[in-house]
C-alpha cells in the first residue's frame, strides 16, 4: 500500500468534510413555523407592559441575536423595538425602546430553537411575555392583569374582562 497516496486521500477527505456538512445543513435542520430568510425565524410575540398588551414579531437568527418589533393594541400608534441575544444554556436578553419614550430590558427562557417566554423591567411596569406560540399556548407564560382574558377580535387579539 502506497502510505504516501493515502495521506493525501485522508487530507482532502478532511478537508471536504466540513464544506459537505454545511452544504446538508439546511436539509438538516428542522423547518420553522415561518421564515425570516436563510439561517433564521421569524415568530409572533404577545407581551403584557404595565398591564397592557402588545403584539409583534421577532427575527431571531442562527447565530443567537435577533430583533422584535411589538405594538400596543389599546393605542396602536405606540411600538417597541429592539434587540436580543440567546444560547441554548443560558437563554437569552435584550432591551427595547418605545415611541412613546419607555423602554426595557428583558431576559427569556427557549422551550425550543422557535418558542418561549419571558420577563422584564419596563419603564412604566411589570413586563412578560411569549414568543412563538399561538395565544392559548401562551397563557401559561403569561401574567394577565386582574380580571382580564386575551380574546380574539375577529383575527386580532385583545385584552377583554372576563
Amino acid at each position: 500500500m502506497n502510505w504516501s497516496r493515502s495521506r493525501r486521500a485522508t487530507s482532502s477527505l478532511r478537508r471536504a468534510l466540513p464544506a459537505a456538512l454545511l452544504a446538508g445543513v439546511g436539509v438538516l435542520l428542522p423547518t420553522p413555523p415561518a421564515h425570516g430568510g436563510l439561517f433564521s425565524a421569524k415568530g409572533n410575540v404577545i407581551a403584557l407592559l404595565a398591564g397592557e398588551l402588545y403584539v409583534g414579531e421577532a427575527i431571531g437568527h442562527f447565530n443567537g441575536e435577533g430583533t422584535l418589533a411589538i405594538r400596543s393594541q389599546k393605542a396602536p400608534h405606540v411600538s417597541c423595538v429592539g434587540q436580543f441575544t440567546s444560547n441554548v444554556r443560558r437563554g437569552g436578553t435584550g432591551q427595547m425602546r418605545c415611541t412613546d419614550g419607555a423602554s426595557a430590558t428583558f431576559q427569556f427562557k427557549r422551550l425550543n430553537l422557535y418558542r418561549g417566554y419571558g420577563i422584564g423591567e419596563y419603564s412604566r411596569g411589570s413586563m412578560n411575555f411569549a414568543y412563538g406560540l399561538t395565544h392559548d399556548q401562551a397563557l401559561p407564560y403569561l401574567t394577565l392583569p386582574a380580571g382580564k382574558k386575551l380574546a380574539l377580535d375577529g383575527a386580532e387579539l385583545t385584552l377583554a374582562d372576563l
